[in-house]
C-alpha cells in the first residue's frame, strides 16, 4: 500500500488557543486544507467541480485528540479516500508531528452535492475519476 498524500503545516501561534496549545477548530482547518490539498494534486478544481454542477459536502467529522500542538511545531496531514457502494465516502487523516506523534486522527463522511438538484449523487468515485487527472490519489 502507498504512503497516503500529505501535506505540511507549521502551526502559527495565532492558532493557539489560552493554554498556549492549538485551538480544537483549527484540526479542521488542518485537515480541509489537506483534502483540497489533495483534489488540486490530482488535478481537480474547485471551478472543475461547480462547473460539473457538484461540489464536496462533510456530512460527519470525528476528531480523536491524542497530543497537543505548539506554535511552531511542523506538522504532515494525512489524507486517503475510502470509498464504499452509496453516495457518501470517508476520509481518513492523521496529523503527525515531524518527530512521528500522532497528534490526532480524524475520520469525515462525505459526499458529492448536486448543486441544482441539492442531493448526493448517486456515485461520487464516477466524479472524481471523471475530473482527475491522477485518479490514483483517490484510490481509484
Amino acid at each position: 500500500m502507498a504512503e497516503p498524500f500529505s501535506v505540511a503545516v507549521t502551526v502559527r501561534g495565532y492558532e493557539t488557543d489560552v493554554q498556549g496549545h492549538l485551538n480544537q477548530s483549527v484540526y479542521l482547518q488542518y485537515a480541509e486544507h489537506a483534502r483540497w490539498s489533495l483534489l488540486h494534486a490530482a488535478g481537480i478544481s474547485q471551478t472543475e467541480l461547480t462547473g460539473k454542477g457538484v461540489g464536496p459536502v462533510t456530512l460527519e467529522t470525528t476528531i480523536r485528540y491524542k497530543r497537543e500542538l505548539r506554535a511552531g511545531d511542523e506538522v504532515e496531514v494525512t489524507c486517503g479516500f475510502v470509498w464504499g457502494e452509496g453516495k457518501s465516502f470517508r476520509v481518513e487523516q492523521t496529523i503527525r508531528k515531524t518527530d512521528g506523534t500522532v497528534s490526532a486522527e480524524l475520520t469525515a463522511v462525505g459526499g458529492l452535492l448536486d448543486l441544482k438538484e441539492r442531493r448526493l449523487v448517486a456515485d461520487p468515485r464516477e466524479y472524481f475519476r471523471a475530473l482527475a487527472a491522477d485518479p490514483g490519489l483517490f484510490d481509484l
